[in-house]
């Protein structure tokens, strides 16, 4: 198992490198696929041993090997938090697929569907998360270019998921009750009573509560989690996000009316809710008996 885990981990570093770019791309306004990577300072074509995640800043000491500029502080971070995040969805994949050794995740790679779709959908999520995780924190902004395809992305995976997965409803469709009856119903329902709970506190609070991007995150993390673990990641997501709100102002770096990016803290809640978010709801209803 070790193998695998260090190949997803090392393929995280690099798609975190890829991340990095995407993020300086979308500050800049420029084409996510664009010319070859460059030094953000002096505008250098890097070499490809410039480009070894996480390496490269350490060999060059953090600085551009043609400029001597700084490189941005980002890039280490994001590199290993892709790397572990892929991690993550790799042994989550594995497990709600039933994957517990060699021979069975040899057999799943080779021709199981089911293992390959999840893995590559949620590898997709991660990095889209990741993005928006750290352009609301820099910015206190939710990018539309990452967080409108994500939705559409995740709709159709959910889907698929029903009509050819778990073959909840089969064409033609005589009539919709077998959708609604469906897994892509639960997603539906969960998206559209975050979206609306959030909406709610914007309209409330007039837009000093949350902002409008918090409602289509929110609305994609009820697509991505369902009923009722995005019940478990909001609750979650609040908590850290007022702890986190306490201490900063404890430590004199924000006060009360200070602005907080709450996409963060979602972003957490959601990862949260994905891979532990069964047994928080088994350990809280083991305290209730």
């Amino acid at each position: 198992m070790f193998l695998f885990y260090s190949i997803i981990f090392i393929f995280g570093l690099a798609v975190g490198s890829f991340l990095n770019v995407v993020i300086f791309r979308l500050e800049n306004g420029e084409k996510i696929i664009n010319d070859r990577s460059k030094c953000m300072r002096c505008g250098h074509i890097l070499a490809w041993h410039d480009l070894l995640p996480v390496l490269s800043f350490i060999f060059l000491k953090g600085k551009c090997r043609y400029c001597g500029r700084s490189i941005s502080i980002q890039y280490p971070p994001v590199e290993l938090m892709t790397g572990i995040m892929f991690v993550l969805i790799l042994n989550y994949t594995l497990r709600i697929n039933g994957l517990t050794d060699y021979g069975l995740i040899f057999s799943a790679v080779g021709g199981q569907l089911p293992f390959l779709a999840s893995l590559i959908f949620y590898l997709f999520i991660a990095s889209a998360l990741i993005i928006i995780f750290v352009y609301d924190l820099k910015h206190y902004i939710i990018p539309d270019k990452v967080v409108y395809p994500a939705i559409i992305i995740v709709l159709g995976y959910n889907l698929f998921n029903d009509l050819i997965i778990n073959n909840n409803f089969q064409f033609p469709i005589s009539n919709f009750q077998s959708i609604f009856n469906s897994q892509f119903s639960n997603f539906l329902f969960s998206a559209f009573l975050a979206g609306g709970f959030f909406l709610a506190i914007v309209l409330l609070t007039r837009g000093k509560g949350m902002g409008g991007g918090d409602v289509k995150l929110a609305f994609l993390m009820g697509l991505i989690l369902g009923w009722p673990m995005i019940i478990i990641s909001v609750f979650l997501s609040f908590i850290i996000g007022s702890t986190f709100g306490i201490l900063l102002i404890l430590a004199g770096k924000k006060k009360m009316k200070s602005m907080i990016p709450f996409g963060p803290f979602l972003i957490l809640g959601t990862f949260i809710g994905l891979f532990w978010g069964e047994k928080i709801v088994k350990w809280y209803f083991g305290l209730m008996d």
